[in-house]
């Protein structure tokens, strides 16, 4: 018998110690402590196919944050829906900063243009870092024999919808880009839709479409080697990396046109704070890197790298300004 309770009572001082080293490993693995995070791999949601300057983007920043964190951070293209259903699966995730979204204005222009999405894009979301800034801009298949804007201009007018135009995704900033164009213009054009810009470009460069209105970024190697032909970009400024390219304003377009499109990254919705400004800090400290700068400007990108609220209240203001241009626009995607 005393064997017996012997034998008891060690059976429970060890169940006992399991239940309080589950409980803190439990705790410890869900610490907010920002000195801790991250503790096993981190994943990336690219809501648009591989290759696009977007994936191009999240894998330089991925393999410098992996190198950082000393943990693996994981690119996942989840495209479809105009990028809908990778915010979605982030949306969805446990907010502990271990699932990130990779996008853009289409967050905004998403909400605009879709009347029923599987959340609210206000809400759904918190801020991390605006990455990178850069213009949309329109290049041309050299064998269409367009020799400048003007010239794509007055075809477009001439012959509506006579040109095939490669949109990276429907409903996305390029989309509502040439949508205003062609209300200032009356330049009409043939919209055909991809999941990304890697395979927008590739048509553009095989002959299947004529043009595309595409994210610099994905399309500046090819210019310089002669492979597509730039008419012109999209901001009010000249892109660093392809200098010798006019603005449409430049180029005979509206003089007050100017669109500029972004990269930025976010977390969950109640993602604790010390979590988010742990991430941004870590980014902004990559991004400002001298070998990332000088790969994401040699691919079109400007460097941004501000704070989480500098994000969100890039966010505040944007909306009434492409609200405005898609009314106008009569754009609707169902």
């Amino acid at each position: 018998m005393p064997t017996k309770r012997i034998w008891i009572r060690s059976l429970a001082a060890l169940l006992a110690t399991s239940a309080t080293l589950t409980s803190w490993t439990a705790a410890h693995a869900t610490s907010n402590d920002p000195s801790e995070f991250p503790r096993k791999p981190v994943h990336i949601i690219v809501p648009v196919s591989a290759g696009g300057s977007a994936d191009k983007l999240t894998r330089i920043l991925a393999e410098k944050l992996g190198e950082l964190w000393k943990q693996s951070v994981i690119v996942e293209n989840v495209a479809g829906a105009s990028g809908v259903i990778g915010a979605a699966k982030v949306a969805k995730a446990q907010a502990d900063g271990y699932t990130l979204l990779q996008q853009g204005e289409s967050l905004t222009l998403n909400a605009l243009l879709q009347p029923q999405l599987p959340f609210d894009s206000q809400k759904a979301f918190t801020p991390i870092i605006k990455a990178v800034v850069n213009p949309q801009i329109l290049v041309v298949n050299p064998a269409t024999g367009i020799r400048d804007f003007k010239d794509y201009l007055a075809r477009a007018n001439a012959k509506p919808e006579s040109i095939s135009l490669g949109l990276p995704t429907n409903g996305g900033i390029a989309h509502v880009a040439h949508e205003i164009l062609t209300q200032a213009t009356g330049a009409k054009v043939n919209y055909i839709p991809y999941p990304g810009g890697a395979p927008a470009a590739l048509d553009v460069l095989a002959g299947h479409t004529d043009a595309t209105l595409i994210t610099l970024a994905a399309v500046t190697e090819y210019v310089r080697a002669g492979k597509l032909k730039a008419l012109a970009v999209t901001t009010s400024y000249r892109s660093p990396s392809l200098p010798q390219v006019p603005t449409m304003a430049e180029a005979g377009g509206p003089a007050n046109y100017a669109v500029e499109s972004w990269q930025g990254y976010f977390a969950p919705a109640g993602t604790p704070s010390t979590i988010v400004h742990k991430i941004n800090r870590d980014m902004q400290r990559v991004l400002q890197s001298e070998d990332v700068r000088v790969q994401l400007e040699g691919l079109g990108y400007k460097v941004d790298a501000g704070s989480s609220d500098a994000l969100a209240e890039s966010l505040r203001t944007e909306r009434p300004k492409y609200a405005s241009a898609i009314r106008a626009a009569g754009l609707r995607l169902r």
